[in-house]
């Protein structure tokens, strides 16, 4: 049976990216889609990108990816990070022509699952939320809108009122571990922050893991490592 297999942020980890593919070893059939945040903060972002290219995967649209894509599309370069201008120097033309073609979502209709990177606002149609949205949310703040969870650290996560359907597979949210609730799984474990590259499968409803070979970046709101 062809098998769905999520994997959560590879922020530029190309060795753990490659590893967790050789224990998933996709075959003909499987269908791999990579949830956002290819790029940025870990040593080798064309690595992460070209191994995507090279593999035939689904990659989404996260908020790294779209941050440095509309700063170049705008001439902003004030937005940019100074990640982003390391990865400016290393990503080539295959690389960005990958990037540009990536979708805010996934969507299977026949399990009733959306890909995503960032999550959905609960009570507001799915589909018709915007990028900005659905590539940065992680809390709902206190006036019920969506919100980073540094702009709101004591705020509930949107997983946890979010009921469904359809059942959503994200990202960008980085915790030591997998977030199951009932109608949604976050699958961002920091890999970039010395955690673990996280896949979930979703016919057998098993996750595979790979420990980041070391701690690339560090966070505010996570232990060191993960």
């Amino acid at each position: 049976m062809s098998r769905t297999i999520a994997i959560g942020d590879v922020h530029g980890c190309a060795e753990e990216f490659a590893e967790l593919l050789q224990l998933l070893n996709p075959k003909s059939g499987d269908r791999v889609i990579q949830l956002g945040d290819l790029i940025n903060r870990g040593p080798d972002s064309h690595g992460a990108v070209r191994i995507a290219r090279e593999n035939g995967i689904e990659a989404i649209l996260g908020n790294h990816e779209l941050r440095i894509l509309t700063a170049l599309r705008e001439k902003r370069p004030e937005q940019l990070k100074e990640y982003d201008l390391t990865t400016l120097k290393q990503l080539e033309q295959d690389d960005w022509s990958y990037l540009e073609s990536l979708p805010k979502f996934k969507y299977d209709g026949i399990s009733e699952t959306v890909f995503i990177h960032g999550g959905f606002l609960p009570g507001q149609p799915w589909m018709k939320q915007s990028i900005e949205v659905t590539t940065s949310i992680q809390v709902i703040d206190v006036n019920g809108q969506p919100a980073k969870r540094s702009d709101a650290p004591e705020a509930p996560a949107w997983a946890d009122s979010w009921k469904g359907p359809p059942f959503v597979i994200y990202g960008h949210t980085p915790r030591p571990k997998v977030y199951k609730k009932k109608s949604s799984i976050g699958i961002d474990t920091g890999c970039v922050y010395g955690g673990y590259l996280t896949a979930y499968i979703l016919e057998e409803k098993r996750y595979v893991q790979v420990r980041a070979s070391r701690t690339y970046a560090h966070s505010n709101r996570l232990p060191n490592p993960v």
